[in-house]
């Protein structure tokens, strides 16, 4: 299987803080996200992300997002299948450094 594209959470706190419209999306349980999540990013859970196909546009990059980045290459994984372009955000918000609310 042909490896995900990553990037890193440095990486993404700086594009950013550079004014980069970056499409972030959380993947984590109502619960975890109730501690914080990067302001930018979207939520939906990663169980429900087939019957939100409809919101994602195949002419854009996603980047998913979870605790420790194992949920969110996953979900790149079958977003690639599905003919997305993404990337995973490597450590996950285990390693965000960045603002939450």
């Amino acid at each position: 299987m042909e490896p995900i594209a990553e990037i890193t959470p440095e990486e993404v706190k700086q594009k950013l803080a550079d004014g980069e419209k970056l499409e972030l999306v959380d993947v984590r349980e109502d619960e975890e996200v109730a501690g914080g999540k990067i302001p930018e990013a979207k939520h939906i859970v990663m169980g429900t992300i087939p019957e939100h196909l409809d919101q994602f546009d195949k002419d854009k990059e996603y980047i998913f997002v979870c605790r420790s980045g194992k949920r969110s290459e996953n979900v790149c994984h079958y977003m690639r299948d599905q003919g997305f372009k993404v990337r995973n955000m490597t450590g996950g918000m285990l390693e965000w450094t960045g603002e939450t609310k």
